[in-house]
C-alpha cells in the first residue's frame, strides 16, 4: 500500500508540471471536448507508467549511447515542433465549422497522438529512472510487488491529474468563445514549438 501511495503522489506531481503535453491537452479539450482531452490524458498516463517501469528495469542506461540519445532527442523535438506548428495554424485560421473530416480529432486518434508525442521525449525516461531510484532508496520498492505497486500508483496519479485538468478545461470551454480558443491555440502552439526547439538544441549540444 505504501508503494502504491508513493507512486500515486509521484505520478500526480510529475503530471502537474506544465509541459508540452499539458498544453496539447488544454487546447485539444477546448477544441474537441472532454472525451478527446481525457484520451490525451490517458495516453500521457500510459507512457508515464511504461517509462516508470523502464526506469525500474534500468532502461535509462540506453540513453548513455550517444547516437541513440541524439536520434531520440531529435525525433521527440520533431514531433513537438509539428504539433506546435499545426496548433499555431489552427489559431490563425477561421474555424467556424470549416474543418474537413481528416481534421476532426476523435478520442482514438487523440490517444495515439498523445502516446507518440509523450513517448518521443527521451528525457522522460531519464526523469522516471531518477525518480524510481529515489523511491527505491526510500524503501518504497523493497520487493517486486512493491515495484509493481509503485508503477501502478504512477499511472493512477498521472491519470488523476490529467482527468482533473481535462474536466476543468471542458467546463471552461462552455463559456469560452472562438476568440478565446484561438488565443489558447496560439499560446499552446508557441509553447510546444518552444519545447521542441529547446529539446532539439539540447540534444545536438549534448553531442
Amino acid at each position: 500500500m505504501q508503494a502504491l501511495l508513493v507512486g500515486f503522489g509521484l505520478g500526480f506531481l510529475v503530471a502537474l508540471q506544465l509541459g508540452p503535453m499539458s498544453l496539447f491537452l488544454i487546447r485539444s479539450t477546448l477544441r474537441r471536448g472532454w472525451g478527446v482531452g481525457l484520451a490525451i490524458g490517458a495516453g500521457i498516463a500510459v507512457v508515464d507508467a511504461l517509462y516508470a517501469a523502464a526506469g525500474a528495469a534500468g532502461a535509462a542506461s540506453l540513453l548513455t549511447i550517444g547516437p541513440l540519445r541524439l536520434i531520440l532527442g531529435l525525433v521527440g523535438a520533431a514531433v513537438l515542433i509539428v504539433l506546435g506548428i499545426r496548433t499555431l495554424y489552427s489559431a490563425f485560421r477561421v474555424r467556424q465549422g470549416l474543418e474537413v473530416p481528416s481534421e476532426v480529432a476523435d478520442p482514438h486518434r487523440a490517444f495515439l497522438t498523445s502516446v507518440a508525442a509523450t513517448a518521443s521525449n527521451p528525457t522522460t525516461i531519464a526523469s522516471w529512472a531518477a525518480i524510481f531510484a529515489a523511491a527505491s532508496v526510500a524503501g518504497a520498492t523493497d520487493s517486486s510487488g512493491g515495484a509493481v505497486a509503485l508503477v501502478a500508483g504512477v499511472a493512477l496519479g498521472s491519470l488523476a491529474w490529467v482527468t482533473v485538468l481535462a474536466t476543468v478545461i471542458a467546463i471552461v470551454r462552455r463559456a469560452a468563445g472562438e476568440r478565446a480558443i484561438r488565443t489558447a491555440d496560439a499560446v499552446a502552439g508557441a509553447g510546444m514549438l518552444g519545447f521542441g526547439c529547446v529539446l532539439a538544441y539540447g540534444s545536438v549540444r549534448a553531442e
